[in-house]
């Protein structure tokens, strides 16, 4: 109990932290916002809707930075994120909830068939090292080192334009509209393969190789061999003696991983095309969006504390030694 409780003490001042600082960090920033939507519509506002504009997004020089954090904290336990600025009038709430589902599908699913693929892939090439196997190691070393936008541009070169298989951009075909229907599902999923096949070519050779170099390290620990000599059977003693325990170091970096699921594969995002919350906040930052950079960088600090939180419990099951500390 004292281990659940320490935890959540520390993971709920590093959320007002992440919180405090998501504020702050944006007000930072030079340029003035108000001033690019007021050259998106090219001197059409008089000045009365100038000042409106600055009153309603909070950037008036009448009210001070702790009167704007307060109404910040006050808006976010409403669940009012503002109004964007490169989206106006659209709540940010709207579309952080119209992007954030086209990145769960395609990166989560990514992430989560990547970790699966190369922690077993990685067990198998550990427990039987010194084979022929070794010699996938190679491969999994140079396809580590491959950036996802990298590998994404060859994708679309081969599988786009060469060999005219699967679409180069978007996230569904032109002209359809976003709905529970099997043609736009079956169009989702069309346009999702290349980009999925890019994050977990991508992600799987690291996998192998953090997984299979713990497996080789495990194997020599007493504990396996008194299992071998026991006579246990040999897919008891890799997966429930070696691999267990060899699993561990790999799950804190799954966590994280699964909390920048919701952060997207930007530069991915941005290379295919993909209406993913990615690429939005990259037209946030672009366009000095307050409300809408806020909105995405709390939806992504948020999800990587409760991702670690959720490690550090799932540790602490598979490691009981974990709960002793301290």
């Amino acid at each position: 109990m004292k281990f659940l409780i320490r935890r959540v003490i520390f993971y709920v001042i590093t959320a007002w932290a992440a919180v405090t600082l998501n504020f702050f960090i944006p007000r930072l920033l030079p340029g003035d916002p108000v001033q690019s939507l007021i050259n998106k519509y090219q001197g059409r506002l008089s000045t009365d809707a100038i000042q409106s504009l600055y009153v309603l997004f909070g950037l008036d020089k009448d009210s001070s930075l702790w009167d704007d954090y307060v109404k910040y904290w006050a808006g976010l336990f409403r669940g009012d994120f503002g109004i964007s600025f490169t989206y106006f009038p659209t709540p940010v709430s709207e579309i952080i909830s119209q992007s954030l589902p086209w990145t769960l599908l395609l990166v989560g699913i990514s992430t989560i068939l990547g970790f699966v693929l190369g922690t077993l892939a990685g067990v198998g090439l550990g427990w039987r090292r010194g084979t022929w196997a070794d010699g996938l190691l190679p491969v999994a070393n140079f396809f580590s080192a491959i950036p996802y936008f990298w590998l994404g541009l060859i994708a679309i070169s081969l599988f786009a334009v060469i060999i005219p298989v699967f679409p180069a951009s978007g996230g569904y075909e032109g002209g359809l509209i976003p709905e529970f229907s099997g043609q736009f599902i079956g169009s989702a999923i069309y346009h999702g393969i290349l980009p999925a096949l890019t994050i977990v070519i991508s992600s799987i050779a690291g996998w192998i190789l953090s997984m299979r170099n713990m497996m080789v390290t495990v194997s020599s620990e007493d504990y396996v061999t008194v299992a071998q000599a026991k006579g246990l059977p040999e897919r008891t003693v890799m997966f429930g003696y070696a691999a267990r325990n060899a699993v561990l170091p790999s799950i804190s970096g799954f966590a994280l991983s699964l909390g920048f699921i919701v952060g997207g594969t930007l530069v991915t995002e941005m290379v295919f095309s993909y209406p993913g919350i990615g690429f939005t906040l990259f037209q946030a930052i672009s366009s000095k969006d307050y409300p809408l950079m806020q909105g995405i960088f709390l939806i992504i600090t948020l999800s990587v504390l409760v991702a670690n939180m959720a490690a550090d419990f799932a540790y602490a099951l598979l490691d009981p030694r974990t709960r002793q500390e301290g």
